[in-house]
């Protein structure tokens, strides 16, 4: 088990002088000691990473990208249309969720995970694996042969098994004020203000909290595809017509791909209601900052054609906005600004549920809903 003070020096030994990605708990330790040091640059995703990277290659430094294998298609666009065409080097260590045993790993990283080694020697990607037990000479040696690929224009990956880091040395502060509603708390009161609407929930804690929060067949908990939480709402809710669907969005999973909010204000979908909790921390992945402190959601959402947006810090806030987003034909946002977790997180949703079962039902769900008929007032 390497620790975060080596790994990082071998990075400045070899000329790294800027670190970008998206967190992963694996890589948890070297982040935040990068951070502290001022190098690291958090990206909105991983293919933003790679290019920034890149941006700091044609400069004439080394940049490097930490970011988690789920979000290697992420990376694919870039890699094979300007990295690698361009010749154009970066470094990246990218940790190996559902590797080398699936069955060990959340379902979600399954696929992902059996498939990244063979992804990379598909694009004609160099790497090497670091594994559990090797020490830092043996990262040395890694990095020497990472870096004749990268003085010769290629990109180079090192794939970081669970383990070969060691853990984080510390849990960073919580972002948001003290004062604010627990992320659990502001869920409970969505939740009882929007009863019989179907909700989509994003990665992370938030799916685990709506579903300790009370189960229901209505509820689409999102187990990985970071960042398209929206996205799967906004289809629901256009297929679904006149049935409410809340999205239950995190900040870091809102600034994946913020353009998804573009989509819906211009698809003008009216029972939709957009919720970004926002703490400013990638909390599962060890609560490294986010940059939504510097991102105003509610301006960025009024200007991209939302019907209406709010600011929520109280339950009595959250009741407001909820009945007034359900009242009006949308589509709706509410920002509400919650505190990092205490304590040990809830289960996941596949503790007791499978993710075809998730899928099953909630589809179920919705064509139920479709074939009840309309209530006459005449």
């Amino acid at each position: 088990m390497i620790p975060a003070t080596p790994f990082c020096d071998l990075l400045t030994d070899h000329g790294v002088t800027l670190v970008t990605g998206v967190p992963c708990s694996y890589l948890a330790a070297p982040l935040s000691r990068l951070t502290d040091e001022g190098r690291y640059v958090p990206a909105a995703n991983e293919g933003a990473a790679v290019v920034i990277a890149a941006g700091a290659a044609l400069a004439g430094t080394r940049g490097a990208v930490l970011a988690q294998n789920s979000g290697l298609g992420n990376m694919v666009n870039p890699l094979t249309s300007l990295l690698l065409p361009y010749a154009i080097p970066a470094l990246v260590f990218m940790s190996l969720r559902g590797w080398p045993d699936a069955r060990a790993d959340e379902p979600q990283h399954a696929v992902m995970g059996g498939a990244t080694h063979r992804l990379l020697d598909v694009l004609g990607v160099p790497h090497w694996t670091l594994r559990a037990g090797m020490d830092v000479a043996d990262l040395g040696r890694l990095l020497d042969a990472a870096e004749q690929e990268l003085s010769e224009g290629r990109c180079a990956f090192v794939l970081v098994e669970k383990g070969a880091l060691e853990p984080a040395l510390r849990v960073p502060a919580a972002g948001a004020s003290p004062s604010a509603l627990t992320r659990a708390e502001a869920i409970a009161a969505l939740t009882a203000g929007a009863a019989g609407a179907f909700v989509v929930s994003t990665t992370g804690y938030t799916s685990r909290d709506l579903f300790a929060s009370g189960d229901a067949p209505t509820h689409f908990y999102m187990q990985g595809s970071m960042g398209h939480a929206a996205a799967l709402g906004l289809g629901v809710a256009l297929s679904a017509h006149d049935t409410p669907v809340v999205v239950l969005d995190g900040d870091g999973a809102a600034l994946m791909h913020l353009g998804t909010m573009s989509t819906i204000g211009a698809a003008a979908p009216k029972g939709l209601v957009h919720v970004v909790l926002d703490n400013q921390r990638y909390e599962s992945t060890g609560a490294q900052a986010t940059t939504s402190s510097t991102t105003d959601f509610a301006a960025v959402a009024a200007g991209l054609g939302y019907a209406s947006t709010a600011a929520c810090r109280t339950a009595e806030e959250i009741d407001a906005a909820v009945a007034a987003a359900l009242a009006a034909p949308g589509p709706h946002l509410l920002v509400i600004t919650v505190q990092s977790s205490a304590g040990p997180a809830p289960a996941r949703a596949t503790s007791a549920l499978s993710t075809p079962d998730i899928h099953h039902r909630f589809a179920a769900a919705l064509a139920a809903a479709a074939t009840v008929p309309e209530r006459s007032d005449r």
